[in-house]
């Protein structure tokens, strides 16, 4: 899928008009390239290699973190086969967005699981979108309808 990634770290835009990267803070560093992220394709058979980097929801409405809060929690983890987490082929980040807006970023390293939580605030809304980046293989999307 074609879209705005930051020189400097990798951060994906997908609002697509950001001036300033929400990772680095660097500005004006974006480039158009025409792979920045793969999609799903649920119309074919996935392969192993898919099964291993689309990113895979579970919405839980009652916080277990926060339950004074009212938040709602969206659980990802990486593959519906877990990612390996090997010292030359791991899941390197997640970014999460809310409606193609940047809410957050977990960085990893071989030494754990690749998944994370996002707590929103009650009444959120719209879609949940995750980025993550494989060492190997590159950066993969996928999304999340909240009500």
């Amino acid at each position: 899928m074609k879209g705005l990634v930051c020189k400097m770290c990798g951060y994906v835009s997908l609002s697509g008009d950001e001036k300033q990267c929400p990772i680095c803070q660097m500005k004006n560093v974006f480039e158009l390239k025409e792979e920045a992220y793969k999609t799903p394709d649920f119309k074919a058979v996935s392969g192993e290699t898919e099964k291993k980097h689309i990113p895979a929801f579970t919405v839980v409405e009652e916080c277990g973190l926060l339950p004074e809060a009212g938040c709602l929690d969206v659980h990802v983890k990486i593959g519906e086969i877990l990612h390996p987490m090997l010292s030359q082929h791991y899941i390197t980040e997640i970014t999460f967005y809310i409606n193609n807006k940047f809410i957050g970023n977990v960085m990893f390293t071989p030494e754990v699981n690749p998944a994370a939580v996002v707590h929103l605030k009650g009444g959120a809304k719209g879609k949940v979108q995750v980025v993550e980046n494989c060492s190997l293989h590159g950066r993969w999307f996928n999304e999340v309808d909240i009500k």
